[in-house]
């Protein structure tokens, strides 16, 4: 009896340290550090809630401690509201390095009244030009929304409050690079981009408005955590569904509804930009 007692103790005990190692639930103070803006970073709330700010004298911004290789991220995020001309909000991972992977969201300000652009973007091994951009199906400053990434061996797929709104596919079949073997971190910022970001640059941050303020909270990680060449996790069980996890009938026909009409811009159909031919991965249907 006494055996069986701590056989199960054992296996307790085994269960915890794989789910502490593997998942991470929201506390900023636990699993981020404020990176830069001299203060204009702050964690909230007994570490439930972390905001960035920006003013004309700096932005600011944050990573997470943990580095991570394949999982489910996370992360609801309250986008500058009013007139966010010139700001950029970027929610993003991203390895080290001169051929680092990266996963973008970048949230493109407006004028008051007129809508965020939502661009998203995949690097591997240093190479982007895979943009893709979106206008959200609701205002993105008036409470907060899920922005989340999973990322597993064979695609990597964008959902904004559970809606699959882009999928990027392993495709190394045909010479496409894939991310798969960096690890990566966790970044936000809140940055000027007036040069660029608003109609071209058309339209500049105004001042007057600072300091502008995006709200972060309910950060979770269901993932593989990257630490001395080694990953904390295996992929077996429910709990790491995610590492085969592809989208069902439902997820594709939703994916579908976001890209007739949401989607603004798709790389895979600007053949101006590529007259020599579009990008082997945009040969292949998705």
């Amino acid at each position: 009896m006494a055996a069986a007692t701590a056989i199960f103790l054992i296996k307790v005990l085994m269960f915890a340290y794989l789910t502490a190692a593997a998942s991470t639930a929201s506390n900023f103070y636990q699993n981020f550090d404020l990176t830069w803006g001299d203060g204009r970073a702050k964690i909230l709330n007994n570490g439930q809630l972390l905001k960035l700010s920006l003013d004309k004298a700096s932005g600011s911004g944050f990573q997470s401690k943990n580095q991570y290789l394949f999982g489910k991220i996370d992360m609801k995020i309250k986008l500058v509201p009013g007139n966010s001309a010139g700001t950029v909000t970027a929610y993003y991972l991203s390895s080290q390095g001169l051929t680092h992977d990266e996963v973008d969201f970048e949230f493109l300000g407006n004028v008051t009244g007129q809508p965020y652009t939502l661009h998203t973007n995949v690097f591997t091994q240093r190479k982007g030009g895979r943009e893709q951009q979106f206008r959200l199906w609701f205002d993105p400053t008036t409470d907060f929304h899920t922005y989340s990434v999973l990322w597993n061996p064979r695609r990597i797929i964008f959902s904004v409050d559970g809606t699959p709104i882009r999928e990027f596919k392993n495709m190394e079949s045909i010479g496409v690079p894939f991310p798969k073997s960096q690890a990566m971190r966790i970044y936000s910022s809140l940055w000027d981009a007036e040069d660029w970001a608003t109609q071209g640059g058309r339209i500049k941050t105004d001042w007057t408005k600072a300091p502008f303020t995006a709200s972060y909270r309910n950060f979770y990680a269901n993932a593989c955590v990257w630490s001395n060449g080694r990953s904390s996790c295996h992929g077996s069980g429910s709990k790491f569904a995610w590492m085969n996890q592809q989208l069902d009938t439902t997820g594709q026909q939703r994916l579908q509804w976001v890209q007739k009409n949401f989607r603004i811009y798709n790389y895979c159909t600007d053949t101006q930009r590529f007259p020599q031919g579009l990008p082997k991965e945009c040969t292949v249907t998705n």
